[in-house]
């Protein structure tokens, strides 16, 4: 029989597979109606549909585990004992994928006491022996021994399961320098982390190739150990049976009890109805186009390309042709036109404009006489649709070409959709909403397989994500965009380019410090247990608390028992001890130094730190601060006040002027709960906090003290997140009948409180989303979930997600319009930084009252809520002086 002639069988590792694609989709962009996660299912049919296209196999079959354990479980109890829990998300997943694969009539396969890479060896050796050409997918490299001349491997490259690295003998050659069948043997001696078994110290994967080179196999390098010199010689006697023990567990079975036979896994036509019952229910209604047109069925609508669409024609304009080009398309596409900057080195060097029928590449330098057209309608109020336009805008700033009309920008678009999770890429909202695949280089290859897109063809698939996203979000979700993050974006652009003066000198001397005290800390601490250890290693710190110094075991953990912050905290309060107490505050200097020495780093050339402000990192809208982080710096100890002393005024400003929300979210409590009393409390001006415990604790106002005080300020803040009695007990460190009874008094007296929190989850519930005064939707699909844990957590967010949320929606307004009204009357003054509820300006003092009047306008006017918003202000030369 020749190759071509061949049947060839397709075996599936389907659990190493469908956790490939769990982590490679974002969690919460694939969710059903009714709060089941899909992105493992999603993911792993799309590569299915891809490889029975790229691959036409005659036979296939899919295998699973049936649990994580084994008789390899059995022989080495510590067999793959480091891997973490399955996150809540993926349970349940693999089922429903099976149903899918059913559906699709693919043969899934799973073996008791076995793992399904040793199904996969299995079939091999039984396809090999018929007739047949074989291909693995696995993401597991101890399926590498079974590659031979008629066995590939198709090995996921990268996190993903779009990319697949074909592994032939010559291929393994290429990237071990060893036959398939070796590859178990270096990796017995190097070890494996993913099984939790440890190998040879000192030996990698080098030098076990080396070995093998030399003395052939495992045996025959075990057999001349003595003739290997120096420490890795000593290593390699020392920790021979590592190796034994791993060779034996990596050994994959060949000839397992699989009650299959080939003929059987023949492929076979899907049963349609069930297909289209299935993905119904999963909600994948361009994966049912992809795989009924697949089968050669009619999907009663387009398919949609499963890798790319037709991308139109590149035009390359110029002066008089760009100027006409641009006016009958801003006729013609009155939404707006994709528009993509290639930014090199922070510059522009080239950009691409699209409408949905022509793109126009323009190789352009800022400028040029050629291109005054197009610098014409940057600067113009012509709507533009963008993707991830921040880093775009602040080139054009810095080439000095003006740029107005931002309308759209996909990946804050795609984030009001879903928010939450990491940024997305152009790639990745092409392959998720439109189900297509971007032209992408790998950035790791020297010489890309495929060319990379054009700046014209990212901006055509731009403004095609527009007409999508416009669809998908509701009109709120829609003006929040609009009138909200687009304004908002531009704010923020101009804030990072101007950056904040930051103190070298200071830094450094505060770095020293805190090492030195440091360094006491820890001499202090091992004093007390009479030797050293590493105090930041787990496993040093339960042997030192729980067995030397017999302390009470903390939570259990994968690891033994929890030496986190809280747990220590927890254990110092109900057992002190001298060791703990240092250990703790050694701690503390340790964060607080490496905090100082990351925002050294980040001062620039210029002298002043430029952070970068995420827009869309948050589920609540709030603006987050990292490269580096200014939102983690402490309020209220010493060292934080250093800090923030290091942040100065610059050169041509004379102050910076600090101006901070006061108690922002307890006012949105008292306007979106209407609760009289909070009302009250918030309109005479006096403190929230007394005011409440006078009413809590049936004293007067001046009565209250300072221990009532901070019981009432944490049950007021803590009841928006969902704290409970217990949290409640714990965070004030109070008996747990006397935080219920705390919580009760405080209910009855502001019961419209308690109304209003409970209603916000029934109404969630309802709803599957929770909704800001300005309208910016956050759903909760698990509130619907029958997962108690994720429908729990789910509950506890969508409490606070409202109240959160319009603070955020608030701060931005204020930004906006702070800004709007400092540019419109030409002042040097300028906005700096935002930190939680705190703007920070560098002002001039011959500004500073006109400042002033715009920053407590603006604020205060921000929202029209039912009690006021009040701001204060503070003034000085460094952060910590302008302090309030």
């Amino acid at each position: 029989m020749s190759e071509s002639e061949k049947p060839t069988l397709l075996v599936i590792d389907g659990h190493s597979l469908a956790f490939r694609a769990f982590y490679a989709l974002p969690v919460d962009s694939f969710q059903t109606r009714d709060g089941q996660h899909t992105n493992a299912i999603h993911g792993f049919i799309a590569m299915l549909i891809n490889l029975l296209k790229a691959e036409k196999p005659t036979h296939l079959a899919v295998a699973f585990d049936i649990s994580r354990y084994s008789f390899r479980t059995r022989e080495y109890p510590e067999y793959k004992g480091t891997r973490g829990e399955t996150p809540p998300e993926f349970i349940g997943q693999v089922p429903l994928l099976q149903d899918a694969l059913k559906a699709m009539s693919i043969s899934t396969i799973s073996l008791e006491d076995y793992e399904a890479d040793d199904v996969l060896a299995t079939l091999s050796v039984r396809a090999t022996e018929q007739g047949y050409r074989t291909l693995l997918v696995s993401g597991d490299r101890d399926t590498i021994q079974l590659v031979n001349d008629d066995v590939t491997l198709l090995y996921p490259s990268r996190q993903g399961v779009s990319d697949l690295t074909r592994y032939d003998p010559a291929k393994v050659r290429e990237r071990y320098g060893i036959e398939p069948h070796q590859y178990p043997e270096v990796a017995a001696l190097v070890g494996e982390t993913s099984d939790n078994l440890p190998g040879v110290p000192k030996v990698g994967e080098k030098t076990a190739v080396k070995w093998l080179g030399l003395y052939g196999s495992l045996d025959g390098i075990l057999e001349n150990a003595e003739k290997i010199t120096g420490k890795v010689g000593e290593s390699l006697r020392e920790h021979k049976e590592n190796a034994v023990r791993n060779r034996r567990l990596n050994r994959l079975v060949t000839d397992a009890p699989v009650d299959v036979q080939l003929d059987s896994l023949g492929k076979r036509p899907i049963d349609e109805q069930e297909v289209r019952d299935v993905f119904a229910r999963l909600e994948f209604r361009t994966l049912l186009d992809r795989v009924l047109t697949l089968e050669g069925i009619d999907g009663g609508e387009p398919a949609v390309s499963a890798t790319r669409a037709t991308i139109p024609a590149t035009q390359h304009l110029l002066d008089e042709e760009l100027r006409g080009w641009l006016a009958r398309s801003v006729v013609s596409s009155p939404d707006g036109l994709g528009l993509r900057i290639d930014v090199l080195d922070g510059r522009p060097v080239s950009a691409g404009i699209a409408s949905a029928t022509e793109l126009v590449l323009l190789p352009w330098q800022a400028g040029g006489a050629d291109y005054a057209p197009f610098e014409e309608w940057l600067a113009s109020d012509a709507p533009k649709l963008m993707h991830d336009a921040k880093p775009q805008v602040k080139a054009l700033a810095r080439a000095g070409i003006a740029f107005d009309g931002l309308a759209f920008d996909t990946q804050i678009g795609a984030w009001l959709l879903a928010p939450g999770g990491k940024e997305a890429t152009l790639a990745d909202l092409t392959r998720k909403l439109l189900d297509e695949d971007l032209p992408t280089s790998d950035p790791n290859q020297l010489v890309p397989d495929d060319d990379a897109p054009s700046a014209a063809t990212e901006a055509w698939y731009t403004g095609r994500i527009v007409d999508h996203l416009r669809t998908a979000l509701d009109p709120g979700s829609l003006g929040v965009l609009r009138d909200i993050e687009m304004p908002t974006l531009l704010v923020i652009a101009a804030m990072e380019l101007r950056g904040v003066t930051v103190d070298h000198a200071s830094l450094a001397d505060l770095s020293a410090g805190l090492g030195s005290r440091a360094a006491d800390l820890a001499a202090s601490a091992f004093a007390e247990i009479g030797r050293e250890v590493n105090l930041g290693s787990p496993k040093q710190l339960q042997e030192v608390l729980f067995e030397q110094l017999q302390m009470p075991k903390t939570r259990a953990n994968k690891t033994g028992y929890s030496t986190d912050a809280g747990a220590l905290a927890d254990l110092q309060a109900s057992n002190p001890h001298p060791f703990l107490d240092l250990l703790l505050q050694h701690r503390d200097a340790t964060k607080l130094r490496q905090i100082v020495e990351t925002l050294d780093k980040s001062i620039a050339e210029d002298g002043r730190i430029h952070t970068r402000y995420v827009q869309s990192g948050t589920a609540t809208g709030r603006i987050s601060s990292t490269d580096p982080n200014l939102q983690n710096i402490p309020v209220r100890t010493e060292e934080g006040r250093r800090i923030r002393q290091s942040f100065r005024v610059g050169e041509g400003y004379d102050t910076l002027l600090t101006a901070d929300y006061s108690q922002i979210e307890m006012r949105i409590m008292a306007h979106l709960s209407r609760d009289e009393g909070l009302i009250e409390a918030f309109r005479s001006g006096e403190d929230l906090h007394r005011f409440v415990g006078a009413r809590i604790f049936g004293v007067e106002p001046a009565d209250v003290t300072n221990l009532m005080r901070t019981k009432v300020k944490a049950m007021s803040y803590g009841l928006a997140y969902g704290l409970s009695a217990f949290g409640l007990s714990k965070q004030l460190r109070i008996e747990q009948s006397e935080a219920k009874v705390l919580m009760t008094d405080y209910f009855e007296r502001f019961g419209a409180v308690r109304d209003y929190l409970r209603d916000v989850v029934v109404q969630a519930k309802v709803d599957g989303y929770t909704t800001t005064i300005f309208g910016r939707r956050r759903p909760f699909p698990d509130l619907s979930s029958p997962n108690r844990v994720l429908r729990d957590n789910a509950e506890r967010a969508a409490l606070n997600s409202p109240i959160q949320g319009s603070a955020a929606d608030i701060m931005k307004f204020a930004m906006m319009r702070v800004e709007q009204d400092l540019t419109s009357r030409g002042l040097r003054s300028r906005m700096l930084m935002t930190v939680h509820d705190e703007l920070i300006f560098e002002v001039d003092s011959s500004e500073s009252d006109e400042v002033e009047e715009i920053v407590t306008t603006r604020m205060a006017g921000a929202a029209d809520l039912t009690v006021p918003l009040e701001v204060q202000l503070g003034h000085g030369t460094d952060w910590d002086a302008a302090a309030h």
